[in-house]
């Protein structure tokens, strides 16, 4: 039979973490992704009138 790789493989070796795996998972910021999509239609709605009422041409 073949030797079990007792390596961590690829991540290890290369210095790469998941992001998941920090010790700083507490002081992370964290957003809900309803938050994320609601900011991003906020921002579509804000770059219409924008538009609107100052056009660039």
């Amino acid at each position: 039979m073949a030797k079990k790789n007792e390596g961590g493989g690829f991540s290890q070796s290369a210095g790469l973490m998941r992001y998941f795996d920090s010790e700083d998972t507490d002081k992370a910021v964290k957003i809900t992704p309803r938050a994320v999509i609601v900011a991003a239609v906020a921002l579509c709605v804000v770059v219409v009138i924008l538009n609107v009422f100052f056009p660039m041409n």
